[in-house]
């Protein structure tokens, strides 16, 4: 558990430390989790691999140290890229509604119903994911479309684009 207290205390530092002039967010966090969270993956590493041959395979620890090593590429990818978070937890908690909606929505009357509700959904997840307000999006949107004619291109009218044009 150190190894891991470890990293999340370094992802606390990076995101509140100084940028070096010119440099964004990502690229100090890149800088950081390059400094300081590398050598204790690295460590990481080296003490699963010492224990693989040490513990009992079907069991938990034995499944956990298995699991890790055979991942462990994807694991690590988040410290080459500043912007992608160091876990998954955030889409977790976000599908873990789709896991216990689904015995609500065996009672969509239609196919393309539970398809709209779907697309809705994920429309709204996206918006909280871009930090969009999502009844403001929604109001754009309803806005603009009606004003667009048939086959319009629509990408600008996308959660992620539209916290890109809205003034802060």
């Amino acid at each position: 558990m150190k190894f891991f207290d470890q990293l999340y205390r370094i992802e606390r530092q990076a995101r509140e430390e100084k940028r070096v002039e010119g440099e964004t967010q990502a690229d100090c966090i890149r800088r950081m989790r390059q400094k300081h969270s590398l050598p204790v993956l690295k460590a990481l590493k080296e003490w699963l691999d010492n224990m693989a041959p040490r513990v009992v395979p079907d069991t938990k620890l034995g499944d956990a140290i298995s699991y890790t090593r055979n991942q462990w590429e994807y694991l690590t990818r988040y410290i080459e890229d500043g912007r992608m978070p160091i876990d998954n937890n955030l889409l977790e908690r976000d599908i873990r509604v789709f896991a216990t909606g689904r015995k609500s929505w065996l009672f969509c009357d239609t196919v393309s119903g539970a398809n709209a509700s779907a697309v809705v959904y994920s429309l709204m997840l996206t918006c909280r994911a871009c930090g969009v307000e999502p009844f403001a999006w929604l109001r754009h949107i309803f806005t603009e479309l009606p004003q667009r004619p048939d086959g319009a291109d629509i990408d600008d009218l996308l959660p992620f684009n539209f916290a890109k044009s809205t003034p802060v």
